[in-house]
């Protein structure tokens, strides 16, 4: 019987990283894409799209705590998309290598997140 509130606060530990991690490494993504070239719009409006992805998934709002499983994927999907708009067309720079490890480590964080809530779920609904 010990090993049930360690567990439980090992698994309350790891939520804990793995959000961070993602809201971390979204703020870096945003910071990277609003300040580079500042001020080209298309790099601003990636850095407010990730901003506002962030905002829909975590922020305590009522209305989207029905929706966070899609824009879960959302970000997923928007984070991906900027890998591969980089990928063929992105400078070949450090800080370009540096933010699109960062992404594709968010989008690693952003589905194990999804994986362990719904696992979670799914256990509690048996």
């Amino acid at each position: 019987m010990g090993a049930t509130p360690s567990s439980s606060a090992r698994h309350s530990a790891t939520d804990t990283a793995i959000r961070s991690g993602v809201i971390l490494l979204t703020f870096f993504a945003a910071t990277v894409h609003i300040s580079l070239l500042f001020p080209d719009p298309v790099f601003i409006l990636n850095g407010l799209g990730y901003l506002a992805l962030l905002a829909a998934l975590y922020l305590p709002i009522s209305r989207l705590a029905s929706h966070r499983r899609v824009v879960r994927w959302a970000l997923i999907g928007y984070a991906t998309l900027t890998i591969l708009l980089w990928v063929i067309m992105g400078e070949r720079t450090l800080l370009g290598y540096t933010t699109t490890a960062g992404e594709v480590v968010l989008v690693g964080l952003v589905v194990l997140e999804g994986r362990r809530l719904r696992a979670r779920s799914e256990a509690g609904s048996l």
